[in-house]
């Protein structure tokens, strides 16, 4: 297990770092991954992820988020988890469309994903209703049992 405090000490300098590039660039918001930090800054208030650990004062109008590895970032939103550990695959084809995109409604049993295990394709559906926010897991990426793979906004 890492050291807490080289940890905070290592994401209070990538915040820094992105806090001062995101200030003398003309961009709305700037991510980097280094080691098993992910951390992402957006201006103006932009829409974050919701914060896992702020370690460091954001200027004005700016959102810091900051998030361990292989971990998303902590919300009160509904997600749905991955039932078994497999690789994920957002579409049933490599050309087929993928079952959600973010800002999709879907409704409690729909289907919104495959996940490859044992060389069985299973079906996953949703376990709750709502408008896809964020999808945490990648086509073709493994991941583990109970791990979010969507997260939503109830309606």
């Amino acid at each position: 297990m890492a050291d807490p405090k080289k940890l905070r000490a290592d994401a209070n300098a990538l915040v820094t770092e992105l806090l001062q590039r995101l200030g003398a660039e003309d961009v709305q918001q700037l991510e980097i991954r280094r080691g098993g930090l992910r951390v992402k800054v957006s201006r103006n208030g932009g829409p974050p992820l919701a914060a896992a650990a702020q370690t460091a004062p954001a200027p004005a109008k700016s959102a810091v988020t900051v998030t361990g590895p292989d971990q998303p970032a902590k919300s009160d939103l509904p997600t749905v988890n991955a039932p078994l550990t497999g690789v994920f695959y957002r579409s049933p084809t490599p050309q087929a469309p993928p079952f959600v995109q973010i800002g999709a409604i879907v409704n409690k049993g729909d289907v919104i994903a495959l996940i490859e295990a044992m060389k069985l394709f299973n079906e996953i559906r949703s376990t709750a209703g709502g408008k896809v926010l964020r999808i945490f897991a990648e086509n073709g990426q493994l991941v583990r049992a109970h791990q979010p793979l969507l997260e939503l906004e109830p309606i």
